[in-house]
C-alpha cells in the first residue's frame, strides 16, 4: 500500500509539472476518476525496477519454499504469472490509450493554433498589399508634384519671381 501511495504521489507531481494547458486539463480530468488513478498507479508501478525486484524475490521464494505443495514444473506459479500477465497487458493497453489521448489533444491544440496563425498571416498579407498600394499611390503623387514644381504646369521651367532672391552685395 505504501508503494502505491508513493506511485500516486509521483504521478501527481508529474501531472503538476505538466505545463501545457491542454495536458493539465486532461490530467485533472483523469485525476478525478478513481479507476484512472488506479490504472495509472498500477502501470507506473509495473514499469519500475521495484516491480522487477519484487518478482525476482517472489520467484526465488516460490522455488525454495514450494508453497501449496507446488513442485517442479510449478503449475500454480505458472498459472498465477499468466493471470498477472493478462492483467498487466490490460493496464498497458489502458496506459497506451491514455498516451494516445494526450497526443490527440496536443495535435488538436496545435492544429487550432496553426489555423489561427494562418488567419493572422492572411490578415498581415492583406495589410501588406494595402500598404504597398498606398505607397505606390504616394510615389505617383510625389512624382507628379515634383514634375509640377520643377517644370511648371505647361512643361516650361517654373520660376517664382517673388521667391527668387538675388544675392545682395
Amino acid at each position: 500500500m505504501a508503494v502505491l501511495k508513493r506511485v500516486l504521489k509521483a504521478e501527481q507531481r508529474l501531472s503538476e509539472a505538466v505545463k501545457h494547458p491542454v495536458l493539465r486539463r486532461h490530467a485533472e480530468a483523469r485525476d478525478s476518476s478513481l479507476q484512472d488513478r488506479f490504472a495509472d498507479g498500477v502501470t507506473y508501478f509495473a514499469g519500475s525496477m521495484v516491480f522487477v525486484y519484487l518478482h525476482v524475490v517472489w520467484f526465488i521464494a516460490w522455488v525454495l519454499l514450494k508453497p501449496f505443495g507446488d513442485n517442479f514444473p510449478f503449475g500454480l506459479l505458472t498459472m498465477l504469472v499468466s493471470l498477472e500477465a493478462i492483467f498487466l497487458s490490460t493496464f498497458i493497453m489502458i496506459s497506451q490509450n491514455r498516451a494516445d489521448s494526450r497526443r490527440q489533444l496536443l495535435a488538436d491544440e496545435e492544429w487550432r493554433l496553426v489555423k489561427a496563425e494562418e488567419a493572422e498571416n492572411q490578415q498581415i498579407i492583406t495589410l501588406t498589399k494595402q500598404i504597398w498600394e498606398l505607397t505606390t499611390q504616394v510615389h505617383v503623387l510625389t512624382s507628379e508634384m515634383h514634375a509640377l514644381v520643377t517644370n511648371g504646369p505647361l512643361g516650361a521651367p517654373f520660376i517664382d519671381a517673388e521667391r527668387r532672391h538675388t544675392p545682395s552685395a
